[in-house]
C-alpha cells in the first residue's frame, strides 16, 4: 500500500531501501527519505478531509440561508398578491422557515469550527504516531441531516 503511494513497485522500493552496495548511511537516508514523504502525504490526506468538512460545513449554511430567503419571498408574495387583488391580502405568518434557516445556519457555522479543531488534534496526532477517530463531528453531520430531513417533512404535510 505504501509503495503504491510513493509511485513505487515494491521490488523498486526493495531495491532502493536495502541495496546491499550502498552504505549503511545511505540506506538510512533513503529509509528516512521515504519515511517523510509518508509523512507529508498523511499531512496532506487530513488537510483534504478538513477540507470536505468545510464543504459540508458551507453547504449547510447555504442550505440554512436559503430557506431563510424563501420564507421572506413567500411573505413577500402574499403581501403582492393583496395588494394587486389576485386574492384578500392575508397577513403572513410566523412560520417555522425563518427559524429553521437560521439554525442551519449556525450548526454549519459550528460544524467548520469543529472541523478546524479537529483538523489540529489529528495534525498533532499524526505527529505522535496514534489516532483517535472523532464522534462529535459524525454526530453534529448526522444530526444537521435529520433536521433538515425532519423540517422537508412537516414543511410537506403541512403545505398540502
Amino acid at each position: 500500500m505504501y509503495t503504491r503511494a510513493l509511485g513505487l513497485s515494491n521490488r523498486n522500493l526493495y531495491n532502493c531501501l536495502m541495496k546491499p552496495d550502498l552504505p549503511a548511511n545511505q540506506k538510512e537516508a533513503r529509509k528516512n527519505s521515504a519515511r517523510e514523504i509518508l509523512h507529508r502525504r498523511v499531512h496532506m490526506a487530513n488537510e483534504r478531509t478538513l477540507l470536505a468538512w468545510i464543504r459540508t460545513s458551507i453547504s449547510i449554511m447555504a442550505f440554512g440561508f436559503v430557506v431563510e430567503k424563501f420564507a421572506i419571498f413567500l411573505r413577500q408574495f402574499a403581501i403582492t398578491e393583496g395588494v394587486i387583488g389576485l386574492r384578500p391580502a392575508v397577513p403572513p405568518g410566523r412560520g417555522y422557515s425563518s427559524v429553521f434557516g437560521a439554525v442551519l445556519v449556525g450548526i454549519g457555522a459550528l460544524l467548520g469550527l469543529l472541523s478546524f479543531v479537529r483538523y489540529l488534534k489529528v495534525q498533532k496526532q499524526i505527529d505522535k504516531g496514534v489516532y483517535y477517530p472523532s464522534f462529535i463531528l459524525d454526530v453534529m453531520l448526522v444530526i444537521s441531516v435529520v433536521a433538515i430531513a425532519v423540517f422537508l417533512l412537516f414543511y410537506l404535510v403541512h403545505s398540502v
